[in-house]
């Protein structure tokens, strides 16, 4: 089976602050530690000099062991929880998911 990468490109709405940012990578952290079937999980800020992120300032990537385990954390319940702390931050997403 292949692996799947899961990439997830954030635009923060301007009101939010450092802080809150973190709040969402912890968090982010945290469902890597938890739900089976995560096999890596890195996030960052945007450092690009292309100057082609349409706004998009953080990324993060996780690696699922397949996509059943992309998907059964796509409905898992503290999945949930973070998605609704993110949409409550964010400006636009844009999620990508890939076989590798």
């Amino acid at each position: 089976m292949a692996k799947v990468k899961h990439i997830v490109l954030l635009k923060f709405k301007s009101s939010v602050d450092e802080a809150q940012i973190d709040q969402v990578f912890d968090s982010l952290l945290d469902l890597s530690e938890t739900i089976p079937g995560i096999e890596d999980y890195v996030s960052g800020g945007n450092m690009s000099p292309e100057s082609l992120s349409n706004g998009f300032t953080h990324a993060f990537v996780i690696t699922f062991t397949d996509a059943a385990a992309r998907d059964a954390y796509l409905v898992h319940p503290e999945h949930e929880k973070v998605k609704t702390l993110l949409m409550s931050v964010l400006e636009a997403v844009t999620v990508v998911d890939f076989e590798v």
